[in-house]
């Protein structure tokens, strides 16, 4: 008789298990916290946009509200000397709660300390990269395409910058990750609870037979109480930069076709109506008002400031405005059209602008900070932080998204539609504001997508997956080949990140070398 194993051998084999089960995501994302924390710190400067965000987030520290500085603070602030801040309000137009989490990191570390500047954006940055394993995972049921476009993510430059700077984008990506993940549990949900409340009667009639959900309509679904989560995540996707209202209203699209298309595989009759009579209206009540409310909140230290700037708008303005709401809030309403008009109409030339039509490529990285003091031991150095994405991840992403886009259209493939409508939210609206003074780094939005999309193609090329154009995936060797293809590529991805490690974090090294890193003139 076989031996069984004991109870403690028992849980000593789901540890196990579950241990080996993590242990991809995981490293993964331990990956990317080690590569986000390490010299963190360096350079001890306010790099770029952080003379503004960083010096906002100790405003908020120390009066709840932004603050005006005086001019030329820069150096005393990275000395440890905030004597520069002014007693009155600074006209801000990007909401708080990005820069609540910079200052989150500088109640931990200090205000002097450029780590804790820039801790929050780093644990923020390295959870995004675990959210999109998390998300690759459950979207291709396949840990190991969600560990590859987690791994993509964590190495690419443009997330790495921003994870390592104590700007607001970083803030942004991981609320949008955190909001989609919540979604995709929502449609698993809903899938699940559809199929089980179509086969299982809802009660018995006066004979005791048993009552089944029309096939007309279908039933109703209940409480998604993943879908409030995500209204919480986007209102604070919001909370931090405007641009999260595109995901919220390509997501809650999403979400609505989603549940039109599950009711219709489900075989109910009236599928579009069920879908926006039972479903939609439920769904834009969990998303839309939410992320209203969420959003609101976080003006709380406005709200409740006596200095914030237009705090006193209302009194001063009667009968202006808004006038069916509170004083408070209609002062924040006559704030937020003051500063549509200024996002609508920043046209100021920049070194580092760049047209969204370029982002892709990445053609005009940002610079967010350079030097050439002789600290390398050279005659002439160079220590810079430049927002490059990995080249190979975006020239390649730019084919891996033509294959989203073929399959999602072609074969209205559900995984191509999510990664689509990434890009849709975070980079096509750009393209209308082309005009404005923008930047490449604010692909960091949907440069998770991009990875997705790669991982995508992957699973794709190598298999199993459905066939396109009649001659995919390939068959036996040829399956060999693709698996070997993929990770002579994601090889080459890695070689190219550590190539450019120096430049993305500030590393000392010889003029020349950095040279080497500049591939374009309008890299430079």
């Amino acid at each position: 008789m076989t031996a069984q194993p004991s109870a403690a051998g028992l849980r000593r084999i789901d540890w196990l298990t579950l241990a080996a089960r993590w242990s991809g995501p995981l490293g993964v994302t331990v990956l990317a916290l080690v590569l986000r924390l390490w010299a963190l710190g360096t350079p001890h400067k306010l790099m770029f946009d952080e003379t503004y965000y960083v010096k906002d987030a100790y405003s908020l520290m120390t009066h709840g509200v932004e603050m005006n500085w005086a001019e030329d603070t820069n150096k005393l602030f990275e000395a440890g000397d905030f004597s520069g801040q002014l007693d009155t309000p600074a006209y801000v137009v990007h909401p708080p709660v990005g820069k609540w989490l910079i200052a989150l990191g500088m109640w931990l570390f200090g205000p002097e300390s450029s780590f804790g500047w820039r801790f929050t954006a780093a644990i923020a940055g390295s959870l995004a990269v675990l959210l999109t394993v998390l998300i690759g995972w459950r979207l291709f049921r396949s840990q190991a395409l969600g560990v590859l476009a987690g791994l993509l993510l964590a190495v690419d430059g443009i997330a790495l910058v921003l994870s390592r700077s104590g700007l607001l984008d970083v803030f942004l990506m991981f609320f949008v990750l955190l909001a989609l993940w919540l979604i995709l549990k929502d449609r698993a949900v809903m899938d699940r609870r559809l199929e089980v409340r179509l086969r299982q009667p809802r009660g018995h009639g006066p004979t005791g037979a048993p009552l089944y959900s029309s096939r007309s309509n279908g039933p109703s679904l209940g409480m998604r109480w993943y879908l409030l989560g995500a209204g919480v995540s986007l209102g604070l996707a919001c909370g931090v930069k405007w641009s999260g209202l595109y995901f919220l209203a390509i997501y809650g699209l999403l979400v609505v076709a989603w549940d039109a298309v599950s009711r219709n595989r489900a075989g109910v009759k009236h599928w579009i109506v069920a879908a926006v009579w039972r479903d939609g209206l439920k769904a834009f009540a969990l998303l839309v008002p939410v992320a209203l409310v969420t959003y609101v909140v976080s003006w709380t230290g406005w709200l409740t400031s006596k200095n914030g700037y237009f705090r006193d708008w209302a009194i001063n303005h009667p009968g202006e405005g808004l006038t069916w709401l509170p004083p408070g809030l209609r002062s924040l309403a006559s704030y937020h059209a003051e500063a549509w008009s200024f996002h609508t109409t920043l046209t100021t030339d920049h070194d580092y602008q760049s047209s969204p039509a370029l982002w892709l490529i990445q053609a005009r990285p940002t610079s967010f900070f350079y030097e050439s003091e002789p600290t390398c031991g050279a005659d002439s150095c160079s220590q810079a932080v430049t927002a490059l994405g990995n080249p190979l991840i975006w020239w390649i992403g730019v084919v891996a998204l033509g294959l989203v886009v073929f399959q999602a259209v072609v074969w209205a493939d559900r995984r191509a539609w999510f990664i689509f409508c990434g890009y849709l939210a975070g980079y096509v609206p750009w393209l209308f504001f082309a005009e404005r003074t923008i930047f490449t780094f604010y692909t960091v939005a949907f440069v998770p997508f991009v990875t997705l999309a790669l991982a995508y193609s992957a699973g794709v090329l190598i298999g199993p997956a459905r066939s396109w154009l009649g001659v995919w995936p390939p068959r036996r060797g040829g399956r060999r080949w693709a698996i070997l293809m993929t990770g002579v590529v994601v090889a080459l991805i890695l070689f190219v990140s550590a190539f450019f490690w120096p430049i993305w974090t500030a590393g000392s090294v010889p003029f020349e070398y950095w040279q080497m890193h500049m591939w374009f003139t309008s890299w430079v």
